[in-house]
């Protein structure tokens, strides 16, 4: 059974892992789509903390974003509340940094070299 509590805005919950449940594999396999590497690496390269869905730009149909943003926060890597009617995304930098040191910054790195390499 679950730990985690919901992040709760009003009567909209959404619920995340607590940090002792995120999974090394959960991580790597969100990580592993490009839709949602781009998603990390954007909220990443932000000046705010959070960035609302609809200021991430997917190249993907409204249904499957949402899809992606299920996946990134179901597996820890990302936050998502709700202020007002938009639903901001967070990384969860501290968390994944406590649980796996430099995977996230190894992964944004990477991933900038290979934008730089093969365009993107």
């Amino acid at each position: 059974m679950s730990t985690a509590a919901p992040h709760t805005a009003g009567s909209r919950a959404l619920e995340h892992p607590a940090r002792e449940e995120i999974r090394l594999e959960a991580v790597l396999h969100a990580l592993s789509d490009p839709m949602r590497l781009a998603v990390v690496r954007e909220i990443a390269a932000s000046r705010a903390a959070e960035l609302s869905c609809s200021q991430i730009d997917l190249p993907v149909t409204k249904s499957t974003s949402t899809h992606h943003f299920r996946v990134l926060r179901e597996s820890g890597v990302i936050e998502q509340v709700y202020r007002g009617t938009a639903k901001m995304n967070g990384l969860r930098r501290a968390d994944l940094d406590a649980l796996f040191p430099g995977l996230l910054d190894t992964v944004l790195d990477a991933a900038a070299r290979q934008v730089q390499r093969l365009g993107g």
